[in-house]
């Protein structure tokens, strides 16, 4: 799984090993190890969610997805779930959920469990 954040905006992007985790295991959770702290973001299944939200503590930045948001991710060919959800102040936070596909272009980073990019150009 890879997080991409700017401003008010947090990415997830998962594998296909990430998809098939958190349909058998209900999560999938990330590490980032620096020198005086340890940052962590979890995509958590949830049964009470009604739509994606966040929620960061303790150094861990948790995104709930609902049951069947899940369960179209793994059994589909669905690309992913976005929401908005309203944080402090009246400002909002946008949440994307996606599969993560291969790079078109060259890249040293191993694909070999991305999903096969429906597009044959950039």
């Amino acid at each position: 799984m890879k997080i991409r954040i700017k401003g008010d905006s947090v990415r997830l992007r998962l594998t296909q090993t990430d998809i098939r985790n958190l349909g058998q295991q209900g999560y999938v959770q990330e590490q980032t190890h620096f020198a005086n702290a340890i940052f962590g973001y979890c995509l958590r299944r949830s049964n009470t969610a009604g739509d994606i939200y966040a929620d960061f503590s303790d150094g861990k930045i948790t995104v709930f997805i609902p049951d069947d948001f899940v369960k179209t991710l793994v059994e589909t060919d669905r690309v992913g779930y976005d929401a908005v959800q309203s944080i402090n102040h009246g400002s909002k936070l946008f949440i994307l959920v996606e599969k993560d596909f291969q790079c078109l272009d060259h890249t040293l980073e191993d694909q070999s469990d991305m999903y096969l990019n429906p597009n044959k150009t950039c």
